[in-house]
């Protein structure tokens, strides 16, 4: 028995759900592990017979936030196959009126299409917008989370209770959210809506679309991003210097080297300008032309940068600089050390790696395996966590077994990566606060996470069996994210630590190009392609 749920958790269709040891998680929905047995247990069934009986399972999702912090949500009924048409009712687009009431009675019924239902649009009753505008998701934030929301979602049709508020016009008329128009049409509110529909429903373009995104090789994506990112190293921070890395991964070694030039010159200096910590970790750059070209000069970048640890006469800091006290300098400084250490033999370097580490665990590293961004509030900010995951994979991949902090820090990694595996949405997206699910899906922690715990799964730190399915999950809701143009949905605005747990869940997130997602998912690409 437990080998054939095991084989349904490899296909994605369980989830354990943790923490209760006899009940196991179709999809969003609790089913009791008993009656599973029984089914599965009484012959002649077999799964290809069960599977059948998910049909029409109605799980959750949240679709967004509203002004005043109120859910959104939404609950999807599986088709009658794979293939099968979707077809999303919304209701309450005025609060919750009648047609709440109505679409709520459409979702019990029976249909053999996969439907998604909104009952609660729009709870706060707020001023809406389609298509929205403003700054996402300050400005109109029912209107953002909706319109976004249903475009990765990829309806074949919408349907609307009620008023629309210009909502159907739009969904028809628009590439919604960059990915494709959809046939919509407003409803009057009354029973047997779903009865009305025609057998064949044509595929929409965001739906073939989306269809077409996924389908993209790793290889694929990368090159695609590749033509928008990685192609300049102005400023020397991490966010181009990421898509530089991934350039050179894809063979482009020759064409980074004339970026970097005017460092390796002295023509700039990237540490006497501004530096700062964003600096730091631009300087992964100069490390990974070190390794590729043998080249000292970039080696000595490498040392410079991290002697910044040490004092003048050589003692080692307590931490490196420019931390902050944020959580992002588990990136931005530590695999910069290690790159040192790697490349000039010195050991000092691993232990001042180690070191600061420690240093920024005591800061913000909470007592449930997640990080705070800074100590200003406990809010779990995606990328600040996303920061440390990549930070410390990178470390290990550089980090010799024989220090004596390495069990630590790979004791560290590996806590952090089932915290972490914890609040991954069922779609495999991370969100802009991890432990808010209703805050919108990050696309550039998602890249991060990712990428980290695949170097986990690649390295043996991490159990394949249970975490390849997190990365294969956030893989292809990365990818849907990513237009054949370099437009990423939601990433995150630069963010420097805040207050309160309200301004991590309002800031702006990105519908265009965006060098620091699309570094990060470029990164993502490369890994998943295997690239050296």
């Amino acid at each position: 028995m437990q080998a054939v749920c095991q084989a349904l958790i490899g296909l994605n269709l369980l989830h354990p759900n943790e923490g209760e040891g006899e009940i196991y998680c179709i999809r969003r929905k609790e089913f009791p592990l008993p009656c599973l047995i029984h089914y599965i247990a009484r012959p002649p069934v077999r799964i290809a017979i069960l599977l059948p009986l998910f049909v029409g399972l109605l799980s959750a999702a949240e679709v967004g936030l509203t002004q005043s912090g109120q859910r959104i949500e939404a609950k999807i009924s599986a088709g009658s196959s794979a293939s099968a048409p979707t077809v999303l009712l919304i209701g309450g687009l005025n609060g919750d009126d009648e047609s709440t009431r109505i679409v709520n009675q459409e979702a019990a019924s029976k249909h053999s299409f996969r439907l998604v239902t909104i009952p609660r649009a729009n709870p706060d009753k707020s001023v809406l917008q389609f298509p929205p505008t403003g700054v996402a998701y300050r400005d109109h934030p029912e209107s953002q989370y909706l319109w976004r929301w249903i475009a990765l979602e990829g309806p074949d049709l919408v349907l609307i209770a009620g008023d629309d508020h210009g909502l159907a016009d739009a969904l028809s008329q628009n590439a919604v959210a960059g990915v494709g128009k959809i046939p919509a049409r407003r409803i009057e509110a009354k029973p047997g809506i779903l009865k009305s529909l025609p057998k064949q429903i044509p595929i929409s373009d965001a739906h073939r679309e989306l269809d077409r995104r996924r389908a993209r090789t790793p290889r694929q994506l990368a090159e695609e991003l590749a033509q928008f990112y990685g192609h300049d190293f102005d400023q020397s921070t991490y966010i181009p210097g990421i898509a530089l890395i991934a350039q050179m991964r894809l063979g482009h070694v020759a064409e980074v080297e004339k970026l970097a030039e005017p460092y390796t010159t002295a023509t700039k200096d990237p540490l006497t300008a501004r530096p700062s910590s964003l600096n730091l970790a631009g300087h992964l750059v100069f490390a990974e032309l070190a390794h590729r070209t043998g080249n000292p000069r970039y080696t000595q970048m490498v040392k410079r940068a991290a002697d910044l640890g040490f004092d003048d006469k050589g003692v080692m800091k307590e931490s490196m600089p420019f931390h902050d006290e944020m959580s992002d300098s588990v990136f931005m400084a530590t695999p910069l050390v290690v790159e040192a250490g790697r490349l000039t033999g010195d050991r000092k370097y691993f232990d001042l790696a180690a070191r600061h580490v420690a240093f920024m665990e005591k800061l913000d590293l909470r007592p449930d395996g997640l990080y705070r961004h800074s100590p200003l509030t406990d809010a779990a900010w995606g990328r600040g966590n996303a920061f440390p995951a990549l930070g410390l994979a990178l470390t290990l991949t550089g980090f010799p077994t024989d220090h004596p902090a390495y069990p630590r820090l790979l004791l560290a990694y590996q806590q952090l990566m089932a915290a972490l595996a914890k609040v991954q949405d069922d779609e495999g997206m991370w969100h802009e606060v991890l432990d808010e699910p209703a805050s919108y899906p990050e696309t550039s922690a998602t890249s991060m996470i990712a990428v980290a715990m695949l170097r986990g799964i690649h390295h043996g730190w991490l159990d394949k069996a249970a975490y390849q399915p997190h990365v294969d999950r956030a893989w292809k809701s990365v990818l849907i994210r990513v237009a054949p143009n370099g437009v990423l949905i939601d990433v995150c605005e630069s963010t420097n630590k805040q207050k309160t747990l309200d301004d991590y869940l309002h800031r702006a997130a990105s519908l265009d190009k965006d060098p620091r997602g699309g570094a990060m998912a470029m990164l993502l690409a490369t890994e998943m392609a295997g690239l050296p």
